[in-house]
Order: C-alpha cells, then structure tokens, then sequence
C-alpha cells in the first residue's frame, strides 16, 4: 500500500487515518450484516434489526435514554431511536446485549474467517498490534468510544481484534461528530453532503436513518442557504471546500491510535486487516455497497 504517516496529503482518502478505516472497517461491521443477528439478539430479548442495532451499539454505556442514543450517534432521526429505546432495557439488559453482540462477532468472523485464519499467527499479531494502539487513545471527548473502552477486553486473538476494529470506529467516529458540530452541520444535512458528494444514493441511505421527505427538502433547503449546495442539490464549489475541511478535521481526530505504533508497526497491520477483510468481503461478509457506508479495501 506504500502508506506513512505522512498527514499532509491533499486528497483525505490517502490521509492515514482514513486508510486505516478503510482497512478496518469491514471487519467491525460484521455484526451489522451476519444473518445470525437477528436470531441472537432475539434469544437476548430484543424485538426486530433495529433495536439489536441501537442497544448493541450504545449498551456499553449502559441503559440510556433515547436522547442521548441520538446525540451520540448524531445521524439517525430521534423518532427512529425512540421506537427502539428505552424499551430495549425493558425487554434486555446492556450485559446481555454485550453478550449477544461479542456472540454475533464471533460466530460471524469464524464463518467468514475460517478455521486456518482464526488460528493464525498473522490473527495473532494484528491483535497485538490493535489492541496497543487502542489502548494509546485518550477518552477525553469521544463517550461511545470511552463506553466501549471500559469493556474487557476479549481473550481470543480473533475477538481482541474485533474489539480494538469497534474502539477504532467509534474513536474516529465521535470525532467526525466533533468536525460536523464545528461546520454547524446536523445528522440529516450530513446525509445530504454524502448523496451529493457522490458517496451514497439518497435511496440506499434515507430509509435507514429514518428521515422523512419534508426533513430531507428541509435539510436541503438549509445547506442551499448556506451555500453548499445549488438550486440542483449539486455540491458548490464551497459545500466541496467546507466537506473537505471536515473530512480532514477527522482524519487529523483520528490519528493518535496509529502515530503510537509508529509507521512501521502501522504499515503491517493495515497490510494483515487488509487480508482479513477482503476475505470478508469476498465471503459476502458485507455488502457493496451497503447503507452503513462500509469502504471496499479491495479498491485501495
């Protein structure tokens, strides 16, 4: 991949940080696509895709309200989180969710995986690796990942990796919402961005976040005013600028776990989730495209 840590590229896409997600990403989000999901949040309790989704994803700070499920995960409109939440903690309780979910992790990626990979050095020593740079991240400002940092962590290398590929996410995640808030952008103007930037289509990604259409014109209306988007929902030549600055606001948020392993340490472990997530990918492990935004490594 010929990456370094070199964060003064122009394109955000080659920034380290970004790379890393890519490389990552596919192996976290297993549990969003196994076809086991359903059946084992089921057995924990919890009713239909989406209250696993919410309460497996913010269970780690145990039983909250719907309000904060919304702000911490930003993006998804606050009717859809509160069709799922509280009544998840009626129905479940957050250690068994966790439970379900590091059940799900592990079912999902030994199918995906294999035997021969689950028990490899390589597994091994991406494990290592993650959990050290995880472990370097400070969690000052970032609460879904100081919620998942709080766990234990797993005792088999496969499921150590996937807990470090989880605080990975949600370390760069939290501060992606720090680079919106800053932009004064919302969850539904940051769907807009992305359907006009190319990345999604507005009909893969609005039913899943559970906007209606008058928020969706609503939205669009806002980001025209501002002068990021044209009369035609097309991307300004500002809306471009002011996405890239937040694109690279994040990247540089992201950076602390991979700046501690030195280039090095960094380079071989994108090289081993590269691997594994290819073969993720190529098990139809997760999909492309998919709603949740989940990168194809295979491109990089």
């Amino acid at each position: 991949m010929g990456t370094t840590l070199n964060t003064h590229s122009a394109d955000p896409d080659k920034h380290p940080s970004r790379l890393a997600w890519m490389m990552m990403e596919p192996y976290h989000a297993t549990v969003y696509f196994a076809p086991e999901t359903r059946t084992v949040y089921s057995e924990a309790g919890l009713k239909g895709y989406w209250m696993g989704y919410f309460a497996s994803r913010v269970a780690a700070m145990g039983p909250v309200s719907a309000s904060v499920v919304s702000a911490i995960f930003y993006n998804f409109h606050p009717g859809m989180v509160a069709r799922a939440i509280p009544d998840a903690w009626r129905f479940s309780s957050p250690e068994k969710v966790l439970a379900a979910r590091l059940h799900i992790a592990d079912i999902a990626l030994r199918r995906l995986l294999g035997d021969d990979i689950i028990a490899s050095s390589e597994m091994a020593e991406a494990a290592e690796l993650a959990k050290m740079a995880a472990n370097a991240c400070s969690v000052a400002g970032r609460p879904l990942f100081a919620g998942h940092a709080s766990l234990p962590w797993p005792e088999q290398p496969h499921l150590t990796l996937w807990h470090a590929t989880t605080l990975f996410r949600e370390f760069r995640g939290d501060g992606h919402i720090a680079a919106l808030l800053a932009e004064n952008v919302d969850g539904c103007e940051a769907h807009l961005i992305m359907v006009a930037n190319g990345a999604l289509t507005r009909e893969s990604i609005q039913p899943h976040r559970g906007w209606g259409d008058e928020d969706w014109q609503a939205a669009r209306e806002r980001l025209t005013h501002k002068g990021w988007l044209d009369q035609d929902g097309n991307m300004t030549e500002e809306g471009k600028h002011r996405r890239h600055h937040i694109e690279q606001v994040t990247n540089e948020l992201a950076l602390p776990p991979w700046q501690s392993l030195g280039e090095d340490r960094f380079e071989r472990l994108l090289s081993l989730m590269k691997k594994f997530s290819i073969q993720i990918l190529d098990q139809n492990g997760v999909p492309i495209p998919n709603p949740a935004g989940v990168p194809d490594p295979r491109n990089f």
